[in-house]
């Protein structure tokens, strides 16, 4: 038997769409499979990202599923890169298809790291920090809900019961930001504090003392999987991109470890966040008195 190849990004985000999909309308793998004149086996190993999928067999299951227009085409166009090793995509309005990929990959991992050098990572925002992060970058009214709702939603993994292991690694300047004020940044930090005392998560903080290090040149998350190789996703400001060659992966696998390595204890990095969320608190005072 020919050894299968390992399946790519887009691969992997076009194998998860579709079992979306089918399970959105209701429909078993194994009629699915019937109507199309499929063994059962091979809707599954499509599904999980184990077998290949060709275009024409991407088109036969969006008409069993009535996707139509510009959904139809953009999976279609999936389907012609889904051997491709990497994946770059524009952002556009709503989820885009780098977007619904990196929800489906956190979705699925076994472990989250994620190195943060501006933000509070999305998976600990809460709502309030993340409209007023959207309004801060200028992202237009109508869109500002869909991205909130898809933030939201995506934080269902935190109350799973088999949780992905998450390490959030933080630069001490996104607990100084008062993003929306002091106020919010005193609740939002309080946030991540509760956050921090859940046993799949570990939060640490880089503090400006220690100068320059590994993680100044932007921020990344790198995703383990029980099956599959690792990924890493970059996100800038009009596009995203995945790297999945080994030696890629390695450098930020590096970069992570040497940032664990410098940044508070999770106990210190915590005693760190309350003092600064107390700092807030007086700041937020200070303003409603002013």
């Amino acid at each position: 038997m020919a050894k299968q190849s390992v399946p790519s990004v887009a691969g992997r985000g076009l194998s998860g769409e579709l079992r979306q999909l089918r399970r959105a309308r209701r429909l078993k793998g194994a009629s699915v499979a019937v109507q199309l004149g499929w063994q059962p086996s091979k809707l599954s190993r499509i599904e999980t990202g184990q077998q290949g999928v060709r275009v024409e067999e991407v088109a036969a299951l969006l008409a069993v599923y009535g996707v139509v227009g510009e959904e139809r085409e953009r999976l279609l166009a999936m389907a012609e890169r889904s051997r491709d090793k990497g994946w770059w995509e524009a952002h556009g309005t709503g989820l885009t298809a780098w977007s619904r990929t990196f929800n489906l990959f956190e979705a699925e991992a076994t472990r989250v790291v994620s190195w943060q050098p501006l933000l509070v990572p999305g998976l600990l925002q809460l709502p309030e920090y993340t409209i007023a992060l959207m309004k801060g970058c200028d992202v237009g009214a109508a869109e500002v809900e869909t991205r909130v709702a898809a933030r939201l939603a995506r934080q269902a993994i935190l109350a799973r019961d088999d949780p992905p292991e998450l390490h959030m690694i933080i630069d001490e300047t996104v607990l100084r930001r008062p993003l929306g004020g002091h106020q919010l940044m005193t609740r939002q930090l309080r946030h991540l504090i509760e956050l921090s005392e859940r046993p799949n998560l570990s939060l640490q903080v880089v503090p400006l003392a220690c100068g320059g290090h590994t993680g100044l040149d932007g921020g990344f998350v790198l995703f383990d999987f029980h099956r599959h190789p690792s990924v890493v996703h970059l996100e800038h400001k009009i596009s995203g991109v995945f790297l999945e060659e080994p030696d890629q992966v390695a450098v930020f696998r590096r970069a992570a470890d040497a940032l664990a390595a410098i940044a508070l204890s999770p106990a210190d990095s915590k005693d760190i966040v309350a003092r600064i969320a107390a700092e807030h608190e007086r700041e937020g005072v200070s303003d409603d008195h002013a």
